[in-house]
């Protein structure tokens, strides 16, 4: 098995975790992304008794410090993922992500490690630009009307932040073993989960949540064992992309999570029979259109990046 097939997979289950994150979120049954956001990097410090029989030891300083703040990155940028899905379709936000994600990760490739990029490259990263910016548009566009949808700057700067921290990741995996490096960048996603206490709005939701528990027990136990369950799916799918970016070209793994459009949209479309409030995914002919349109742009961007 190849680190496209590992990546592939991964989406799959990364867009699987996505939709039960917006299920979660837009339906109050976790109070507020912080919330949301820091539960999901505290549990990352189990990652340590599951790779760590495989192989665990001591870094250099360097190394430390590098693991420990492409964690703590990495967790911004999942907190601004869940306050973008939140907001906006999850077939919006996520494309967004996946634009922009590419060119962070190429720009500070280029600007730390010297990596340079063709012009077969550069035309595939602005496919990917323009293709994910034309799923997120309300079309046809009209005056005073926001041409974004609300979730959008939220996911631009989420993919920034991972762009930056898988960067990151990929220097870390080429100097040490996946598993060890894997486990130390964890361990910064659990640091940057905690530093959500820090901010006195997001500790007061953080901290209420605690007393939530002591509610309806059948439904939070309902609500605990489906956030549960969808961390082990995401936990899953992003060791999997982490797996793949170690083997592979980080950029190229990134540019591959397009393929989370065509599951979040068959998805969407499908649970938004069930769930309209929570979905909403729209079946008139010109937005399916346009996301088939957009579909077809950034897998050419992909096809150009890979030449």
């Amino acid at each position: 098995m190849n680190w496209i097939i590992i990546a592939i997979f991964a989406y799959l289950l990364i867009a699987v975790q996505t939709m039960l994150d917006k299920f979660l979120i837009s339906s109050k049954k976790v109070s507020h992304a912080s919330v949301y956001a820091f539960y999901s990097g505290i549990l990352s410090f189990f990652t340590l008794f599951i790779f760590a029989p495989f192989d665990f030891h001591l870094i250099t300083i360097f190394e430390f410090f590098l693991a420990m703040a492409s964690g703590m990155i990495f967790a911004y940028g999942i907190l601004n993922l869940f306050f973008a899905i939140n907001k906006s379709q999850a077939s919006q936000a996520i494309p967004v992500v996946g634009a922009v994600t590419p060119v962070a990760t190429y720009v500070f490739s280029v600007l730390f490690f010297g990596e340079n990029i063709s012009q077969t490259q550069f035309a595939g990263v602005s496919l990917l630009i323009f293709g994910g910016l034309f799923i997120s548009f309300d079309l046809p566009l009209k005056l005073n009307k926001k041409k974004f949808f609300d979730g959008f700057y939220h996911s631009a700067i989420c993919g920034i932040l991972l762009g930056v921290s898988f960067s990151a990741f990929k220097y870390l995996y080429d100097h040490d073993t996946f598993a060890n490096m894997f486990i130390w960048s964890r361990l910064g996603l659990f640091a940057g989960a905690l530093s959500f206490l820090l901010h006195a709005g997001w500790r007061k939701k953080i901290v209420s949540s605690f007393r939530n528990f002591k509610g309806d027990k059948k439904q939070n136990s309902r609500t605990s064992a489906l956030f549960i369950f969808n961390k082990i799916l995401g936990g899953t799918g992003s060791a999997l992309a982490n797996y793949a970016i170690s083997l592979g070209s980080v950029t190229l793994v990134n540019a591959l999570a397009s393929i989370q459009y065509i599951f979040l949209f068959l998805m969407g479309a499908a649970l938004s029979l069930k769930f309209p409030e929570i979905f909403a995914e729209s079946g008139k002919f010109w937005d399916i259109a346009q996301k088939v349109a957009a579909v077809g742009i950034i897998t050419a961007g992909i096809i150009l990046i890979t030449k």
